[in-house]
């Protein structure tokens, strides 16, 4: 059996968002072709998750510096606590569906604050002297993804830093299986948000095989 974390950044429900709508056929695909793996949802925008701030950056240089956990103020305690959690969480998971909207050329500001507390030195990745190197092994990712615009091809491709930023952040921690499903240019294309959607949902179907 298999831990998958479903990790969702979007405010609205399902029936209002094409990322999440989508992200449901992928699970329903997912998990009648692997009823036993256990799913674990995480909506950012109804889960506590510290920000690298002063306290964060403190605890983190005093723990370097060797002084013990239980010196540390209880902001520090509580945050780097909270970050250590979340970082074990996932390095725990066997596969990760990522689910986001493309807001302002990027992904939303809670799933970049996830990003921060599971890319963490000595748990996710280390430094070598050839270089950083990544540590989750063995692992699957796939980012399912909604933006209003084209960002896949055409002048806007350079633009696109959500999907992008997702894939290069799990290569650099070491997943070697990343796969993308992308439901785009329904505010380009109104008429046809309909047909975008059935085609994004078919690719969602298809994905959640090949991710088992």
């Amino acid at each position: 059996m298999s831990t998958v974390l479903y990790i969702t950044a979007n405010p609205k429900s399902a029936d209002q968002s094409y990322s999440l709508s989508v992200a449901e056929e992928f699970l329903k695909a997912y998990r009648k072709e692997s009823p036993g793996d256990e799913i674990v949802s995480i909506d950012l925008y109804k889960t506590d998750i510290p920000f690298v701030d002063p306290d964060v950056l403190s605890g983190w240089g005093k723990l370097e510096h060797g002084e013990a956990f239980d010196k540390l103020n209880p902001e520090e305690q509580s945050k780097v606590a909270r970050i250590n959690q979340m970082a074990d969480q996932f390095m725990a998971a066997d596969r990760y569906i990522f689910v986001t909207p493309l807001w302002n050329l990027g992904i939303p500001p809670k799933m970049k604050a996830y990003i921060d507390t599971i890319v963490v030195v000595g748990k996710t990745f280390k430094y070598t002297d050839q270089g950083p190197v990544g540590l989750l092994k063995n692992k699957k990712a796939v980012h399912i993804q909604a933006r209003g615009g084209i960002y896949s091809q055409g002048p806007m491709k350079e633009f696109e830093f959500g999907d992008s930023y997702i894939r290069a952040i799990l290569t650099f921690l070491g997943v070697e299986t990343i796969e993308s499903v992308i439901v785009e240019g329904m505010a380009y294309a109104p008429d046809k948000a309909g047909e975008i959607k059935a085609k994004a949902v078919e690719n969602a179907h298809q994905a959640a095989k090949r991710f088992v």
